[in-house]
């Protein structure tokens, strides 16, 4: 059960991003054609973000301690002491940045030079850092792994 859970938030998590890249792609061609999509694409993205957020959270609270516990005592203590750490709190801003989709894609923004430009680097932080936040996850996991690795010629 805990890999399913950790398995589903990796898996929102990159739902959100490939979402926001959607949301990205379509700003770039934004017209009145597409802008309710980008408006409905756009909450997609906050909901996976949020739902992201709660499925690590949850992990975390119940079932992080174990691991972090083989991390800390491994040769990749950095994976928590340092990816994990930044992790936290850079997630945090994502959230923030995240929930600022919809209120810029109530703009029109295919009128709206301004809002297409604030939509565009939004999306792209989201794409960016989402990917960074991926690749941490990774490190993380591989942190523990290593940790119970056997030490060789000891």
């Amino acid at each position: 059960m805990t890999l399913a859970i950790l398995l589903l938030h990796a898996l929102t998590g990159m739902l959100f991003i490939f979402t926001a890249g959607f949301v990205f792609v379509d700003t770039l061609n934004a017209s009145a054609d597409n802008i309710e999509r980008i408006r409905l694409m756009s909450r997609l993205v906050v909901v996976l973000l949020w739902v992201t957020y709660f499925i690590g959270g949850y992990w975390y609270v119940v079932n992080y301690a174990p691991e972090k516990a083989f991390i800390m005592k491994g040769p990749w203590k950095f994976a928590h002491s340092l990816v994990m750490e930044t992790k936290e709190h850079v997630f945090l801003g994502l959230l923030l940045l995240g929930t600022l989709l919809p209120i810029i894609a109530t703009n029109d923004i295919h009128k709206s030079a301004g809002a297409r430009k604030l939509m565009l680097w939004v999306t792209a932080l989201l794409v960016l850092v989402g990917f960074g936040m991926d690749g941490a996850g990774a490190i993380i996991s591989l942190g523990a792994k290593v940790a119970l690795l056997p030490v060789v010629g000891g």
